[in-house]
């Protein structure tokens, strides 16, 4: 599952580190410092227009053509890898459209108990990530719109949640792109779980607080735990 995550970069910087041509156009000034995209939000993606990388802005929550309200793109943000090549939903896109989704970073929830704790998914090195997605043009507006796709938990983001998005390293960006396997890589200490605090869980909280560490509570992830 990924339901929100963090993306800062400008659109310069993201064209420079996709080797994307930068289409944002008016709609570049929906990319800016974002510590809180949530579902239907608008954010930078890099996909493939005539066999060049392009950047440009989509709506997170794909779309398929024959989806009658843009409301159903809040039940499409994650598309599960093993079954988006067969999905209705997501086949087509699987096939043809393929994405890459800048990220800093994702955001999960874990419950103790009565207790919710945020952790903060992100490189250690402060790299760039990109979630392999999917896209779609939808309506009149042929307005563009993605999804994340997700796979099994692996390593330490098992304590957290049971499923992660698939972050594909730089090295199999343009076999993904292409139509290829995605590349997922091995999660070990290159990638931080940081707890974070309570304020992420409100979509209209935003800013570098979100995304700054805090004590968490005893248990799982607190400085007892050598996972986080």
């Amino acid at each position: 599952m990924c339901g929100r995550y963090a993306t800062t970069r400008s659109a310069a910087d993201l064209s420079a580190l996709f080797e994307a041509v930068d289409a944002t156009g008016e709609a570049a000034a929906a990319i800016s410092p974002r510590y809180n995209v949530a579902p239907t939000a608008s954010a930078p993606v890099v996909h493939l227009d005539q066999g060049s990388r392009v950047l440009a802005v989509g709506r997170w929550g794909l779309l398929p053509p024959w989806a009658r309200d843009p409301r159903e793109g809040s039940r499409m943000i994650n598309a599960r890898l093993e079954t988006a090549a067969t999905s209705r939903a997501y086949a087509s896109a699987f096939a043809r459209r393929r994405a890459l989704v800048p990220a800093d970073g994702w955001y999960e929830w874990r419950r103790d108990g009565g207790t919710r704790q945020a952790y903060f998914m992100t490189p250690r090195d402060g790299s760039v990530l990109a979630f392999a997605g999917l896209w779609s043009r939808w309506g009149p507006s042929q307005l563009l719109t993605f999804t994340v796709l997700t796979t099994a938990a692996v390593g330490a983001l098992t304590a957290v949640h049971d499923r992660m998005p698939v972050a594909l390293p730089a090295s199999g960006w343009a076999e993904w792109l292409d139509g290829g396997q995605p590349q997922i890589g091995e999660v070990g200490d290159w990638l931080e779980i940081r707890p974070v605090g309570p304020a992420v869980g409100n979509v209209r909280n935003d800013g570098p607080d979100l995304v700054k560490r805090v004590d968490p509570p005893a248990g799982p992830g607190s400085a007892q735990s050598p996972l986080f």
